[in-house]
C-alpha cells in the first residue's frame, strides 16, 4: 500500500488546508477541574443534606448507638424516635428514650436517661472544637453523679479519663429532671429538681425553677432558685439567674445575669451571705476557719477556668469590720490537686472580742462573760481556773485544702495595751500551717510573729519564735498603775520554744525553750493604786517601798525563763536598780497554769527597816495573787518579838536590819539575755542569788505553802 504522507502530490498540493493544532490553558483546565469536583461535592453533600433532612436521620439511629457507645466505652441507647439532622446549617438532634450506662461500680445503672433531648447544635463553632448548643429542650430526664469511694473515679468521666464537658448553652427548656450528686468520701450528697413555668412576658422564651435538698460533712441543706432564658428577639441576651440556700443557721443568696444557661464564665453575679457563725458557711466546703460571731457579708462572684474568684467583699463579724478579695480554686478531677483558698482581706477596726476564736475561744462567752470568765470555763467545775485556750487544731480538715490569705487590721479596740497594724500572713500547704508574718504595733513598740504548726506526722508540732522590740514601759504598763510621766524604761524581749499537741493548752504543756525580757537602763515609776487587785504598780510598791517617792532608776534587767516539758524556771530574774538588787526564784506551769515565783529585793545601802522578806506571785494564771505576808516574814517577825523581850525595843528592831550588801550586776550578760550560769556581779563573781533555770526549783518554791493575800 503506497504512504499517502509521502506522495509528493498528495503531500505538497497547496489547496488543501490544514487544521492548527489546539492549545489548552492550563489555569482554565485547573480552574474547569476544581470547579467540577466542588461541584460534585457540593451535590453530594446536598444530596446527603436532602436525604438527612427528609428522612430526619433516623436510619442513624443504631449507627449513632453504635459509634458512641464505643467513643464513650459506655452502653448508649435510643429507646424511641431518633432524629439527626442539618436544620439547615445546624444540626438538629432529637432522642426518645436515651439513656447513658453508668460504670460498673456506680449504685445506679445509668449517668443519663429522659423522656425526651431535642437539641440544636451550632455547627460552625463545633468545627472549631467548641460546644454550643444554641436551643436544649429535656423532658423527664435523671442525671446521676457519682464519685467512688476512694473519690478517685467519677461517673461522667468517659474513655481516656476525660471528663464530661458541659457545653454552653444558650437558652434552654427543662421540666420533670432531677439531678442526683454523691461523694461518699467528702460527705457530699444532693438532690436537684428542675421545673418548666410559664414566661411572665414575652421577654423570656423559658423558665426553669428548681429546688432541692441534701447534706454536706453530714450538714443538711435546703436551695432553691429560678432561670430566665431570653427568646430569639433577645438573642444573645443574658439569663438571669437566682439562687437562695439555708443550712445550720446560715443564708446564701446569690443573683445577677449568666452568657448562658450552662455558663458561669463571665458571670456577673452579687452574693450575700449571712450566718451566726461564718464556720458553719466554710464547713460545708470542708475549709476550716475559725469560730466568729454573728457576720453579714457581701461580694460579687465571677469564674475563670477552676478559679470561683470572689471580690468587693464588704462587711462585718461581730463588732468588726471586714472586705477585701478571695479566690477558690477547685482541683480538677483525676488529678491530685487541692482545694486552694487564697485571701486578702483587711478591717478597719477589730473587737478584741472577736479575735479570741481565731486562738481557740468561745466568741459568744467572751462578749457575754468578759476575757477572765470565759477562761475560766474551760475547765472542768471544781479544777483550777484556766484561760490557755484547749479548742483543737482540725487536723482533718486542714488536709483537705490548702490556702494563702493575708489579713491587715488597722486597729484594736481592747481594754489593755494600745494595738495597731496587724499584719497576718498564713500558708497552709499539705497540712503545714505557718503563720507568717504574725507583726502588730504595740504601745510604741513592734512585735513580730513567726509560728509554724506541723500537722502532717500524727503528733502536731507548734515552733513559736514571738520577737518585741524595744518598748516604752511606760505605754505598755499603764494600764496597771505604771506612771507614763516618769517612766522611761524600755523593754525588748523574745520567746523561742516549740511543744506537741494539737491545742495551744497542749502545745504549751509540752513545751521546750526560752522566754527572756530585757530591760535596758531607764526610770520606773508606779502611781499609788487602792490594794483592790493584781497590778505591776502595788507589786513593785511591795518590793520597794510602801509608796515610792521618786522613780525607780534601772540599771539593766532581765527576766528570764528557761521551759523544759512545760514548767518555766527562772533563768535568771535579775534586776539591778540604783538602790536594790531585785531577784527571783521559782516559775511557772504552762501544764497546770500554776505560778509560784519569789520575788527579792535587797539593798545596796545599809537600812534600819527592812522586811527583807520575799514577795511572791502565785495562784494560776487566770486568777494571780500577790503573796505579800510570808512565812520568812513571820519568821522574822518572831525573831524581832523574841530579841524585844529579851533585849527591848532595840532588839526587836534588829531582826528587820538590812545591811546593805546587795551586789551589784555586769550589765553585759543582763542585756545579752545570759542565762543563770553566765551572769556576775560587777565585780566579776558568778551570782548565787538568781534561779538556775531548774525545773526542781519551781516544785520546791510551790511545796512551801505561803500564806496568800490576793489584792
Amino acid at each position: 500500500m503506497t504512504d499517502i504522507a509521502s506522495h509528493p502530490s498528495i503531500g505538497d498540493d497547496p489547496r488543501i488546508v490544514h487544521p492548527a493544532p489546539v492549545r489548552r490553558d492550563p489555569v482554565k483546565t485547573a480552574i474547569a477541574s476544581v470547579v467540577s469536583v466542588l461541584a460534585t461535592l457540593f451535590g453530594l453533600l446536598f444530596l446527603a443534606w436532602l436525604v438527612l433532612f427528609v428522612t430526619k436521620g433516623r436510619f442513624l439511629k443504631h449507627t449513632f448507638e453504635k459509634v458512641a457507645s464505643k467513643y464513650m466505652e459506655r452502653d448508649i441507647r435510643v429507646a424511641g424516635d431518633f432524629n439527626f439532622y442539618f436544620d439547615p446549617i445546624d444540626m438538629k438532634f432529637l432522642a426518645e428514650g436515651m439513656t447513658v450506662s453508668n460504670p460498673e461500680w456506680a449504685k445506679k445503672p445509668n449517668l443519663f436517661s429522659s423522656k425526651l433531648i431535642d437539641t440544636r447544635i451550632e455547627t460552625l463553632p463545633l468545627i472549631f472544637g467548641k460546644k454550643q448548643i444554641e436551643w436544649l429542650n429535656l423532658e423527664n430526664g435523671a442525671i446521676d453523679l457519682e464519685w467512688d469511694k476512694a473519690h478517685k473515679k467519677n461517673s461522667w468521666t468517659f474513655a481516656g479519663d476525660t471528663p464530661f464537658q458541659m457545653p454552653l448553652i444558650r437558652r434552654a427548656s427543662v421540666a420533670g429532671t432531677g439531678v442526683h450528686y454523691d461523694d461518699a468520701a467528702m460527705r457530699i450528697f444532693a438532690d436537684v429538681r428542675f421545673a418548666a413555668i410559664d414566661a411572665q412576658n414575652s421577654k423570656f422564651a423559658s423558665n426553669i425553677r428548681f429546688d432541692g435538698e441534701g447534706t454536706a460533712r453530714g450538714i443538711p441543706f435546703t436551695l432553691n432558685g429560678s432561670q430566665t432564658s431570653p427568646n430569639e428577639v433577645l438573642a444573645g441576651g443574658r439569663n438571669q439567674f437566682e439562687l437562695h440556700a439555708r443550712a445550720a443557721k446560715t443564708s446564701l443568696d446569690v443573683s445577677g445575669t449568666l452568657p448562658g444557661a450552662t455558663v458561669i464564665e463571665g458571670a456577673d453575679l452579687s452574693v450575700r451571705v449571712r450566718g451566726q457563725n461564718i464556720r458553719n458557711l466554710f464547713d460545708l466546703a470542708g475549709i476550716a476557719v475559725p469560730d466568729t460571731r454573728a457576720y453579714s457579708l457581701r461580694s460579687h462572684l465571677t469564674k475563670e477556668g477552676q478559679d470561683y474568684k470572689f471580690t468587693k467583699i464588704a462587711g462585718s463579724y461581730g463588732n468588726s469590720d471586714i472586705g477585701g478579695a478571695m479566690t477558690v480554686t477547685v482541683p480538677r478531677s483525676g488529678t491530685d490537686e487541692r482545694l486552694f483558698l487564697a485571701a486578702d482581706l483587711a478591717s478597719k477596726r477589730v473587737d478584741m472580742i472577736d479575735i479570741g476564736p481565731f486562738i481557740g475561744y468561745n466568741p459568744n462567752a467572751l462578749a457575754t462573760q468578759g476575757a477572765t470568765a470565759a477562761a475560766t470555763t474551760q475547765g472542768p467545775r471544781g479544777a483550777y481556773p484556766r484561760i490557755l485556750p484547749d479548742a483543737p487544731l482540725r487536723v482533718d480538715a486542714i488536709k483537705a485544702f490548702d490556702a494563702k490569705v493575708t489579713y491587715k487590721v488597722a486597729d484594736i479596740k481592747q481594754p489593755f495595751v494600745p494595738i495597731s497594724n496587724i499584719v497576718l500572713g498564713l500558708d497552709l500547704d499539705r497540712s503545714l500551717l505557718k503563720l507568717s508574718p504574725l507583726n502588730f504595733d504595740m504601745a510604741g513598740g513592734h512585735v513580730d510573729s513567726d509560728i509554724a504548726i506541723d500537722a502532717r506526722k500524727p503528733a502536731v508540732f507548734t515552733d513559736y519564735d514571738i520577737r518585741m522590740s524595744p518598748t516604752p514601759m511606760g505605754k505598755l504598763l499603764a494600764k496597771f498603775g505604771v506612771d507614763n510621766g516618769g517612766t522611761t524604761g524600755t523593754i525588748k524581749a523574745r520567746v523561742k520554744m516549740s511543744g506537741t499537741g494539737d491545742t495551744v493548752r497542749q502545745s504549751l504543756a509540752t513545751s521546750n525553750g526560752r522566754i527572756a525580757v530585757i530591760l535596758p537602763r531607764g526610770t520606773f515609776w508606779t502611781s499609788y493604786t487602792q490594794l483592790s487587785e493584781f497590778d505591776i504598780g502595788t507589786f513593785v510598791q511591795k518590793m520597794f517601798e510602801k509608796k515610792l517617792k521618786e522613780p525607780v532608776q534601772i540599771n539593766c534587767g532581765l527576766i528570764g525563763f528557761t521551759v523544759r516539758d512545760g514548767i518555766a524556771a527562772a533563768d535568771p530574774v535579775l534586776i539591778d536598780t540604783s538602790k536594790n538588787v531585785m531577784t527571783a526564784k521559782g516559775g511557772f506551769s504552762f501544764r497546770d497554769e500554776s505560778m509560784s515565783l519569789a520575788f527579792r529585793a535587797d539593798a545596796k545601802k545599809f537600812s534600819l527597816f527592812s522586811g527583807q522578806s520575799p514577795v511572791g506571785i502565785g495562784g494560776h494564771f487566770a486568777a494571780p495573787a500577790i503573796q505579800i505576808v510570808t512565812p520568812e516574814l513571820l519568821l522574822r517577825g518572831g525573831v524581832g518579838v523574841a530579841l524585844g523581850v529579851a533585849a527591848g525595843p532595840v532588839g526587836a528592831m534588829l531582826a528587820f536590819v538590812d545591811p546593805g550588801d546587795a551586789k551589784n550586776a555586769a550589765c553585759g550578760p543582763v542585756l545579752a539575755g545570759a542565762t543563770a550560769s553566765a551572769q556576775r556581779t560587777d565585780k566579776g563573781k558568778a551570782r548565787k542569788d538568781i534561779g538556775g533555770g531548774k525545773s526542781a526549783d519551781v516544785q520546791a518554791e510551790k511545796s512551801k505553802k505561803p500564806i496568800k493575800l490576793k489584792l
